[in-house]
């Protein structure tokens, strides 16, 4: 794995469309969308279009953060602030709503967000001068909104690691969201947390189906692993939780009360759902991976998202956003509470101590009185 330091902007180079790239998830790297150039591929007769090309290289940029907290104000979101530890995700999620956040670097929604990826080496140090702040409120802090917290660099650079044991240190409680049985190696920490109410654990398991799975999510854990780390976490006293997110009709959503039964037998107490959001490039990208994946299906997929859109490839109102509208979405919001009143699983619920926060030392003069 390559480390150099960050260029934003310089990537968009390799825009035209490769041959399929083996354990990634999007099937092309689109120009990016605030790059004024065009470029376009050209088959030059050499290749066919079942071609697939050498292994995608991961590189890793360090960005400098000048901040790591992210305030958020959206009613169908149950946390105010998050903290997201790297930019781009090698899981390489084909539907991730994060995707189009790599344009502002210069960088395609496609490739790029899930190869060429930076680590904020600085923010725990950031983090402890932004809450040892005198005006700083208490709330809880969700990690891995954005990306990954756990996907496969965390095993190297360890920053959402040292995060952790930052909260840990001045009782800051957080939440975490991942699809990483990474998460497994930080039990320690999160078994101490847990003991003070400081801490939640969200897997999300999108199919049991492991080839579905492997397609959609090429580089996250397999769903049976994912479950498996949702009961090891368990078994340490560290509430879990379990989300069903996204939900794709016609292509996954018949999984929704298998994949809660499963995380129910893992010790899962809650449970959260949403349904597929195409915003910006991600439409074109998600619609491309289902006709080469999904061909006799992929017109049907998409009617379907969009009659539980008003009709749109992507309704991104606060309200309907994150569940739809209209008669199929109301379906599956009845199967989603049936199931959880069948298992006793609880909505999502980011309930956690916020009185026992102190101020972390920043090691300045007054750290010794």
């Amino acid at each position: 794995m390559k480390q150099r330091k960050a260029s934003p902007g310089s990537a968009g180079a390799d825009c035209a469309k490769p041959a399929r790239a083996r354990g990634r998830g999007a099937c092309s790297n689109p120009q990016a969308r605030f790059e004024s150039l065009r470029h376009g591929a050209e088959d030059d007769g050499w290749t066919t279009a079942d071609a697939e090309a050498p292994a995608l290289q991961t590189i890793v940029s360090v960005e400098r953060a000048r901040s790591v907290i992210t305030r958020n104000r959206s009613p169908d979101i149950p946390f105010s602030q998050s903290v997201n530890p790297y930019r781009g995700c090698e899981h390489g999620c084909v539907y991730c709503y994060a995707r189009p956040t790599h344009a502002y670097l210069g960088l395609s929604a496609g490739l790029d967000f899930e190869s060429r990826l930076y680590a904020k080496d600085n923010a725990v140090q950031v983090l402890r001068e932004e809450l040892s702040r005198p005006g700083y409120r208490c709330e809880v802090i969700a990690l891995g909104t954005n990306t990954d917290p756990y996907q496969p660099i965390e095993r190297r650079w360890r920053i959402t690691r040292s995060l952790l044991e930052l909260l840990a240190e001045c009782n800051h409680p957080c939440t975490i969201v991942t699809k990483s049985a990474l998460v497994e190696r930080d039990l320690d920490l999160l078994a101490r947390m847990a003991a003070k109410r400081l801490v939640k654990v969200f897997v999300s398991v999108t199919s049991l189906d492991r080839v579905l799975a492997r397609r959609m999510e090429p580089r996250a854990a397999a769903p049976q692993r994912r479950l498996a780390a949702l009961a090891a976490l368990a078994a340490a006293g560290v509430p879990t939780g379990v989300l069903v997110a996204p939900l794709i009709p016609a292509l996954n959503d018949t999984d929704l009360e298998r994949i809660l039964d499963a995380a129910r037998a893992a010790g899962c107490r809650e449970a959260g759902y949403g349904l597929l959001r195409l915003p910006h490039e991600v439409r074109d990208l998600f619609e491309e991976w289902l006709v080469r994946h999904y061909p006799l299906r992929a017109a049907h997929v998409l009617s379907l998202l969009r009659q539980a859109r008003g009709g749109k490839d992507d309704d991104p109102r606060f309200g309907s956003r994150m569940r739809g509208e209209g008669a199929l979405a109301d379906l599956i919001e009845r199967r989603f509470d049936g199931a959880c009143r069948r298992l006793g699983l609880q909505r999502r619920d980011l309930d956690l101590d916020t009185s026992s926060f102190r101020p972390p030392c920043t090691g300045g003069q007054l750290s010794l009185l």
